[in-house]
């Protein structure tokens, strides 16, 4: 057992538990000794007060006692003594017959019953004295009987004491070796968990087979270790690709330069200018779209404000020079708590895909929806295949029809579109769109304050 067991979960359990067992049980069993001692001591004193008044009642009637001996009616009270006002015994039972008088106490006419105990120097009796009439000259009837085990030592207390004990250490025991059982998978989950790495997130904690918390634990346990598998993945994939994104322009740009250095004379230099500046434009956009996501994430960590979707989309579309005509369907009043800047990139970003791909037209409406507010972008290019409806979001991800046509994007405005979507509670999804591709935003709506 471990020096610090009582630091462990299951070390507290069993202490709490053992605990718990002796504030109960010790209470418990002073009141069963009590109980007990009471209950025997008063039916002591109504076996020798019962025994006590018949003799008394015989008395009255005149029964004689042939050879100063009474006969014992009940077997439990041995003792009888009957005695005159003088202090004289006249008469006595077989079980008191070598013994001095029982008692010293003497009832009175207004109370001619009493109990008591005496301690001999061996023995404890327990006696009932009856007056037999109120008379001056009324003799008293003493029936007693010796003190019952229970009464006469503290062996009840003993043994009750031990079981109490035995029945806290079996709380103890009992709760250690079950919360051991309970905490095993635990303990095996712990080890397993401390042998994986991040060089290796494909292995999965051992789920129990029950259904029971422990079980729901490995299972949220192996779906948060799915997802950093995931995640680790994603990231090697996306530094990959953005290495590669941002190397093509570099070295363009290398390529360029050097040329014009070897051949100084046989370079255009509007030519090679122009040519630089849209590498580095290229460059920049892949940037700041990387610092985006970057600083994006999941979340919104801006403050929010009301946006009506319907006016930012007249608002976006009033500065741009789209050469492809873009037809607006927007329903006034639908409201969004968002980030007004991130919001606008999305929808950005969503233009600027549709008009790459478009061929005629554009369209774009905004609209309440059970809850929510959905923006949706539709353009009559090529249509999404449905297998591709997930892969187009990931970062760097161009289709090859995406890539014939695509004029300087950088492949990260639809996975920026959608990270915005999430951190603001929303979704950004591909539909089926005939003739087309439809991007669907849809955001929570947020209630309308009263003017």
């Amino acid at each position: 057992m471990s020096r610090n067991w009582a630091r462990s979960l299951r070390g507290r359990v069993t202490l709490v538990a053992t605990l718990i067992a002796a504030i109960l049980l010790v209470p418990v069993g002073i009141g069963a000794v009590t109980v007990t001692r009471t209950w025997v001591a008063a039916s002591v004193a109504t076996d020798t007060r019962n025994t006590a008044e018949r003799i008394a009642a015989e008395t009255r009637d005149g029964t004689q006692w042939r050879g100063g001996r009474v006969a014992v009616l009940d077997p439990t009270v041995p003792l009888i003594q009957i005695v005159a006002p003088d202090g004289t015994i006249t008469a006595v039972s077989d079980a008191a017959l070598a013994m001095p008088r029982l008692s010293d106490v003497w009832p009175t006419p207004d109370n001619r019953v009493i109990s008591t105990t005496r301690c001999l120097p061996k023995v404890c009796l327990h006696l009932t004295a009856v007056r037999v009439s109120p008379a001056a000259n009324s003799s008293v009837v003493y029936a007693g009987r010796r003190a019952p085990g229970v009464l006469a030592g503290h062996t009840l207390e003993t043994v009750t004491s031990i079981e109490i004990l035995i029945l806290i250490a079996l709380t103890g025991w009992a709760t250690w070796t079950i919360m051991g059982r309970a905490l095993r998978p635990v303990a095996a989950m712990r080890a397993q968990l401390d042998e994986i790495n991040a060089s290796d997130l494909s292995r999965r904690v051992t789920q129990p087979t029950r259904d029971d918390e422990l079980a729901g634990l490995a299972a949220s346990i192996n779906g948060t270790l799915a997802r950093l598998e995931r995640s680790a993945h994603q990231q090697r994939q996306f530094a990959s690709d953005a290495s590669h994104e941002l190397r093509t322009p570099i070295a363009g740009l290398r390529a360029q330069l050097e040329s014009a250095q070897l051949y100084p004379d046989d370079t255009d230099l509007d030519a090679l200018v122009s040519s630089a500046l849209r590498d580095t434009d290229r460059l920049e956009a892949i940037i700041t779209d990387l610092l985006l996501l970057a600083r994006i994430g999941s979340r919104v960590d801006a403050a929010m404000e009301r946006v009506d979707l319907g006016e930012l989309v007249r608002e976006e579309l009033s500065v741009r020079n789209d050469k492809i005509p873009v037809r607006l369907a927007a329903a006034d009043g639908v409201i969004v708590n968002g980030v007004r800047l991130q919001l606008s990139r999305v929808l950005t970003n969503l233009l600027d895909n549709a008009a790459r791909h478009a061929d005629r037209y554009i369209r774009v409406s905004v609209e309440p929806q059970d809850g929510l507010a959905v923006l949706a972008v539709e353009n009559d290019g090529a249509e999404i295949a449905e297998e591709d409806r997930e892969r187009i979001f990931e970062r760097f991800t161009r289709l090859d029809a995406a890539r014939s046509r695509d004029a300087g994007g950088t492949g990260l405005g639809l996975a920026i579109a959608r990270d915005v979507a999430v951190a603001h509670g929303g979704a950004l999804t591909v539909e089926d769109c005939q003739g087309g591709a439809r991007f669907v935003l849809r955001l929570p709506s947020a209630a309308r304050t009263p003017e």
